[in-house]
């Protein structure tokens, strides 16, 4: 089930930073590393935004772009460019293909109680509360 906006949540795993944390710095000086910032399961916090679906890839794109460039005009256009624009788009057929196969994710902009927020987390991190 995808959660909604408003909706209470909590973190089912424990989420680490990969990174160092370092400070913020004055422009033109570097931050400090002052260590390691680790979110613990069972922090709760309330759902931002939901965003269903993966980021379309170029291919995923150009593939949408020129079928409907194809259903909508290639009964007007020359043979030839007809027929190259078919090619095209059957190049890219296999992107699309794969692309509609994959199960659509949900990703969640989270505002957790202790300030953090969580940006393009996906559903699977998360409990409703």
């Amino acid at each position: 089930m995808t959660p909604k906006v408003g909706q209470r949540v909590r973190l089912a795993v424990e989420l680490a930073w990969p990174g160092e944390v370092t400070t913020v710095a004055a422009p033109g000086e570097p931050g400090a590393a002052v260590g390691f910032l680790s979110l613990a399961a069972g922090v709760e916090g309330t759902v931002e935004e939901v965003t269903v679906g993966e980021r379309e890839s170029h291919e995923v794109r150009e593939y949408v772009r020129l079928s409907s460039l194809l259903d909508d005009f290639g009964h007007q256009m020359p043979p030839e460019s007809r027929n190259r624009l078919a090619e095209q788009v059957a190049a890219l057929e296999p992107e699309w293909t794969a692309f509609q196969a994959r199960r659509l994710r949900a990703t969640l902009r989270v505002r957790l109680d202790n300030g953090f927020v969580l940006r393009d987390a996906s559903e699977q991190v998360f409990i409703p509360a």
